[in-house]
């Protein structure tokens, strides 16, 4: 059992970091806010000692997922304006257009769930969920690699005390990666225009397998804003992208686990450099806190990637590009109509280019960028088949995972070519073959949007904005 003097120890502890978090100490509680990229005005400030005051109290393990949702919904809140009734009939009118326009660009069938329009405070609490599975391995590889370092480098006599301070540690951890995930969700919630926006589905359908499409009016207005282009055009292009990419992952219903699981397995790839910990803690001058900032934004602490992560995201990259080239594609076909189509789709390829709605949040929480890099060349590749064998076999490539062209395939798509065509060197084998006629088969048991004598499902989310 431990003396009092191991007793007083962990007291003093708690009273440093109490004096800390009550602003008495010599680091600048702004400067703990500006490290974790949250703002660092007063109001900001205050919001996060009495959060970590909390939990210091509290002493829970983990992060506080009912945190980060409340302190999404309360950034999302509030910038949200009401739309208007006449601006929401447009935008459902756009939907009902860009679906039959979509029916001559691709083969893939209409989606089961109605589309719908959203407020960003329904986008902020929907989303969530994804949000936190991709961020989870993170927070909890940062919180194991720290909790480590106090416990290797502490001496025997005192692991008691300590045992309790990495707990406490722990705890604050958690609800500072809570109000940075938060941050960041609500801060997307002002920016993203549809459900599919960052590049996987987040929105959550009927069931496991099923794709909820949404705009969100707000913010679909404020991309047009700059634009000297018809409102009604701008509708119409994204209203096409959004239903393409919610198809796309309703028909492949491999394709929406595939990318999560990708990410999550990199993200439990993450290792933090606790060497580097260790020198900071050595070196660290409670007078000059700029040194651990520098480190804490800088990504000092997270080594290189190791190979199979290096490998795992060439593989992702891959995807997203050619979950993107294709939709780029057939948004293309499906708008042909439209008058200004490619002025709107560079304006789309340039807001991705410099990085987009889903740059800054997977860089910050998960410490991997979702940017497609051959985004270019894949939508050429999908041109490529589709003039030499038509949209139908063009989409048949989503059928099955280890149908997915590679990135050689990319550079060089004769092979997928000649393979659709008859040779049969992009033919699956014979298990292949058999799974991928068992999953035709799940898919031609359900029913189809518009199917004779079916009733209209429900929409996952509100059918209008309610901020």
């Amino acid at each position: 059992m431990a003396d009092d003097s191991l007793g007083g120890a962990e007291e003093e502890f708690r009273e440093m970091i109490a004096k800390f978090l009550a602003g008495e100490g010599e680091i600048d509680p702004s400067k703990l806010a500006g490290a974790a990229g949250l703002p660092t005005d007063p109001l900001m400030v205050a919001r996060l000692m009495s959060q970590l005051q909390k939990a210091m109290s509290a002493n829970a393990d983990g992060i506080d997922w009912q945190l980060a949702r409340d302190e999404a919904g309360r950034i999302a809140a509030e910038g949200s304006m009401r739309s208007s009734n006449e601006e929401l009939e447009q935008l459902r009118q756009a939907l009902n257009v860009a679906a039959l326009w979509l029916d001559e660009a691709t083969a893939i069938t209409q989606l089961t769930s109605e589309p719908t329009l959203i407020t960003r405070a329904d986008w902020a609490r929907l989303t969530m969920p994804v949000w936190t599975q991709l961020a989870e391995p993170v927070a909890t590889s940062i919180a194991d690699s720290l909790t480590s370092v106090l416990d290797e480098q502490m001496p025997e006599e005192l692991k008691g005390m300590m045992g309790n301070a990495a707990q406490m540690m722990r705890s604050l951890g958690g609800t500072l990666f809570s109000l940075q995930l938060g941050h960041v969700v609500g801060q997307l919630s002002a920016e993203v225009v549809s459900g599919g926006d960052i590049g996987i589905p987040l929105l959550p359908g009927r069931d496991d397998h099923d794709v909820q499409a949404a705009l969100l009016p707000q913010n679909l207005a404020a991309f047009g804003a700059g634009l000297d282009i018809p409102a009604d055009q701008v509708q119409l292009y994204l209203a096409v992208r959004e239903l393409a990419h919610a198809r796309l992952f309703r028909h492949a219903r491999w394709l929406r686990l595939h990318l999560i699981s990708a990410i999550t397995d990199y993200a439990r790839g993450i290792r933090i450099d606790t060497d580097r910990i260790e020198s900071l803690a050595a070196e660290f001058d409670p007078a000059n806190p700029e040194s651990l900032r520098e480190a804490l934004t800088s990504g000092a602490l997270i080594p290189p990637k190791s190979e199979s992560q290096l490998a795992a995201l060439a593989r992702l990259e891959t995807t997203l590009a050619l979950i993107e080239g294709w939709v780029d594609v057939v948004t293309a076909s499906a708008t042909s109509r439209l008058p200004r189509a490619d002025a709107i789709a560079e304006t789309v390829r340039r807001r991705r280019a410099s990085g987009g709605p889903a740059e800054s949040a997977f860089s910050t929480l998960v410490g991997l960028e979702l940017r497609p890099r051959r985004l270019r060349e894949a939508a050429a590749f999908w041109q490529a088949v589709e003039e030499a064998v038509g949209a139908e076999q063009r989409d048949a490539l989503w059928a099955h995972p280890d149908l997915l062209p590679t990135t050689d395939d990319i550079d060089d798509p004769s092979r997928i070519i000649a393979g659709l065509q008859g040779s049969g060197t992009a033919e699956p084998d014979a298990l292949d073959q058999a799974l991928s006629d068992l999953l035709s088969d799940d898919g031609a048991s359900r029913p189809i949007e518009g199917a004779p004598g079916e009733a209209p499902d429900e929409p996952a989310g509100p059918s209008e904005p309610t901020a």
